[in-house]
């Protein structure tokens, strides 16, 4: 008798298992659809990469942008940076034009009432639009130039350096056709102008990366307090030499007529 009461057991315990597989699997199935899983399996970390060459006060900002996994659908992708420029830098606007015109960078200024001869404390934080170009050498990648210059500094009582932070950039992708990533990576969506020279504006997806730096600190020299009266002292004396010589060569050289 104790065979069958066992069978029963098990038989019953066989249906309640069947029966809550079949309550909880549709809830799976509809968490978990096959475009999804598709979706997860193509994502790919972006990386980025912010590097600041040069030495001096002026110096170039580089910027790289590496995509992994299957890369075929970027070739209809574009991809704007844009980097935010602390008070302690400046981007030439005319330099901008410069290399515009030569075709060595798509950078475009987007402050207003830009002041280049301002110092650090009388300036503020500017904005500056990059279209990044497809590296040569590397087929999922994307690589941005800019360069940016130094402010004057307030002098220091004691330490002769200060330290300028500066930031990621947003990186914004615009296709052409969906992509795959864009449904990872995209956090929102900016309204910027869909190139250089357009007119037209379009609905970039601002996407979420990983940094290989957190920020760029740049280390800047900057005057002491103490040397203010020889400074001033020894500028002085050179501007009063100077007008002194340009005049007398002016008396000696030059030639007057009434």
């Amino acid at each position: 008798m104790a065979t069958p009461a066992g069978a029963v057991r098990v038989v019953a315990w066989l249906l309640l298992w069947e029966a809550a597989e079949l309550t909880y699997s549709p809830a799976i199935a509809f968490n978990t659809t096959p475009t999804d899983a598709g979706i997860r399996a193509t994502c790919s970390e972006i990386i980025l990469r912010q590097e600041v060459l040069k030495d001096g006060f002026h110096r170039d900002l580089l910027i790289k942008v590496k995509f992994g996994g299957s890369i075929e659908d970027l070739q209809t992708c574009r991809l704007l940076i844009k980097q935010y420029i602390p008070t302690g830098l400046f981007v030439d606007p005319y330099e901008l034009a410069s290399l515009r015109e030569r075709n060595i960078t798509e950078a475009v200024m987007v402050s207003e009432n830009f002041n280049i001869e301002a110092p650090n404390y009388l300036s503020k934080e500017s904005e500056v639009l990059i279209y990044a170009r497809q590296d040569s050498q590397c087929i999922d990648c994307f690589q941005a130039f800019l360069p940016v210059h130094y402010r004057y500094h307030r002098p220091h009582s004691k330490d002769g350096e200060t330290f300028i932070v500066l930031n990621n950039p947003d990186l914004l992708m615009y296709c052409d056709q969906e992509f795959p990533i864009l449904k990872c990576w995209a956090q929102s969506e900016v309204t910027a102008p869909c190139a250089l020279n357009s007119k037209d504006n379009c609905q970039w997806n601002n996407m979420k990366y990983k940094s290989v730096y957190k920020n760029a600190n740049l280390q800047v020299p900057v005057g002491l307090t103490i040397h203010t009266s020889l400074v001033c002292s020894v500028t002085l004396f050179i501007t009063i030499l100077c007008s002194t010589l340009i005049l007398v060569a002016v008396f000696k050289y030059g030639r007057f007529s009434l």
